[in-house]
């Protein structure tokens, strides 16, 4: 039995591990969550699994939870996620943190996690986009699992399973191109929210659909791929294949290349690092049919088409704290477009004047990170709001 900490419980990442949890009650019990905004589905959520400790944003929300179940003892804000990450089990079993959160506010609460002795599973990319090295320290300091639970980076777990780490020559992360593959530059000048958010093979929550769009979720994903596999950038390659079966490869010195294939279906790399060292069956997920899908798309990444993955590349080999910046900027630019105060392409302009403007910190501390992390995200939000 492991005992699920659930953090972003009512996201498209938390109630996938809730429909594993669910199938599997002799396997995983639902101990502590925490969530947003979404109380129907929260309420929703305690009603069916009953954990005992619950998080969520607003004191207001927390309020409304104890006077429905005053058994629970439930937290709010930003202090509310670490309560959560770190609470005692009144069952015997290993422990694991799902951190399903968006954005940099998972960071905190994996580190507390960390060095409360949990393995986590990170779905949470900006965790080691802002603080890479540090997150990384702490992990080995703490003989913890650090799981990955995006498709692409659990593939490459995957691939890398029984191999010897100095035998890879590089890892190939492929990429869907999002909503706009085929719109020109031009052609991306007046697109619209409805429009970036119809990605044509993954459902996912808002921001992450947007990245996908202008392709900073690839370069996001290059910087974890970076730290979860001690690789130099140089060895870290990305590719377009638009089908979405291949989800990432490795190639060896030998130039073998390991692959892995599957569905365009989240609950797969959840099911996966839930169940580490095993596999199980995920129910209701089907099962590929290489005879339908007949043949295999691949194209060369243009990082002219795509800037940010191109400044992804750049911050990243950068280091300091230039990924925590790009992360930052992005985060704001994304929000504003979801706001649909900016237009599409100013997320660019946004991302490559923070990263121009900015004077890096070298060996930042966790009051570092969050410091410039705040200051970037507030001085966008003062020029365009």
């Amino acid at each position: 039995m492991k005992n699920i900490y659930l953090l972003g419980a009512t996201g498209s990442i938390g109630t996938q591990t809730l429909d594993i949890i669910k199938a599997n009650p002799d396997k995983f019990k639902l101990i502590g969550m925490a969530f947003g905004h979404n109380i129907k589905k929260a309420l929703e959520i305690i009603e069916t699994f009953s954990p005992t400790v619950v998080s969520t944003t607003s004191e207001n929300l927390a309020q409304k939870i104890k006077i429905a179940y005053p058994e629970l003892t439930v937290f709010s804000g930003a202090e509310g996620l670490i309560q959560v990450a770190t609470a005692p089990s009144p069952f015997k079993g290993a422990h694991l943190v799902v951190n399903a959160l968006m954005g940099g506010v998972g960071l905190k609460p994996t580190l507390a996690a960390i060095d409360a002795g949990r393995d986590v599973a990170l779905a949470n990319k900006e965790t080691l986009v802002m603080a890479g090295e540090l997150v990384m320290k702490r992990a080995r300091a703490a003989g913890i699992k650090l799981m990955p639970v995006d498709s692409e980076h659990s593939a490459i777990w995957q691939c890398l399973n029984g191999e010897n780490p100095k035998e890879v020559k590089k890892i190939i992360i492929t990429a869907s191109g999002g909503s706009f593959r085929d719109k020109s530059r031009e052609e991306l000048t007046h697109v619209t929210k409805k429009q970036a958010l119809n990605h044509p093979n993954w459902s996912m929550g808002e921001k992450i659909t947007i990245d996908s769009a202008t392709m900073m979720n690839k370069g996001l994903e290059v910087i974890e791929a970076h730290y979860l596999f001690d690789l130099p950038y140089e060895q870290i390659e990305t590719i377009l294949h638009t089908g979405s079966i291949v989800h990432s490869l490795v190639e060896f010195v030998d130039t073998s290349i390991i692959a892995h294939l599957g569905t365009a279906d989240m609950k797969i790399p959840i099911g996966y690092a839930m169940n580490y060292p095993d596999r199980a069956s995920i129910a209701h997920t089907s099962p590929l049919d290489l005879a339908k899908v007949g043949t295999l798309h691949f194209k060369e990444m243009d990082f002219e088409r795509f800037p940010c993955l191109a400044m992804a590349y750049e911050a990243g080999k950068k280091g300091k704290t230039y990924p925590l910046v790009l992360n930052a900027a992005n985060e704001e630019a994304v929000s504003l477009f979801l706001q649909e105060k900016i237009s599409f392409l100013t997320i660019e302009t946004i991302v490559k004047n923070a990263l121009e403007q900015h004077e890096p910190v070298e060996n930042a501390t966790l009051e570092d990170i969050l410091l410039i992390n705040d200051q970037i995200r507030n001085s966008i939000r003062q020029q365009y709001l």
